[in-house]
């Protein structure tokens, strides 16, 4: 028999606990054991892994154990059946169609831009063509500077608004 309180091989330990050696050094491998340590605290270490393992708490590979993996895995699940909902409700929309509808809003708009110097020429006989100039130039910089906009501006300026 192995007396617990000293250090012992890895063959002696496996036949101990009825596994081959080449379990024990991947126990070892993974920090399940420590090498150089007593066989007693080798035979506590393997029983809570057998613990961990049958109660699904069993480190793996990558370090997550198998608990939290379960757990990110309900909330992906989750995350996925209420943006499916959302969509149903017809809150939440693809982005192709965002970019679809935005396009055709941004053709809108330069089109009403566009025509606005020629009306204002129609209707105020009065306008010079350095007034109409200025018109175009002024409209010129606001497309410009729509064209530009990015989300953080757009964030900023809702901002703004709320002070």
């Amino acid at each position: 028999m192995i007396d617990l309180s000293k250090k012992t091989t890895q063959a002696k330990f496996a036949q101990l606990v009825g596994v081959t050696q080449p379990v024990i050094s991947g126990l070892l491998m993974r920090g399940v054991l420590t090498s150089g340590d007593t066989a007693g605290n080798w035979l506590l270490a393997y029983c809570q892994n057998l613990r961990d393992v049958a109660a699904g708490r069993e480190q793996t590979d990558s370090g997550l154990d198998l608990e939290a993996q379960k757990a990110r895995l309900a909330s992906a699940q989750a995350d996925k059946v209420e943006m499916e909902n959302e969509v149903r409700r017809g809150n939440l929309a693809e982005v192709a169609v965002l970019e679809w509808v935005l396009t055709s809003a941004g053709s809108l708009v330069g089109a009403a831009l566009d025509a606005i110097p020629a009306k204002l020429k129609r209707r105020l006989a009065s306008l010079t063509a350095a007034d109409i100039l200025i018109i175009e130039t002024e409209l010129a910089k606001v497309r410009k500077t729509i064209s530009e906009l990015s989300l953080e501006d757009i964030e900023a300026g809702e901002d703004d608004e709320d002070d």
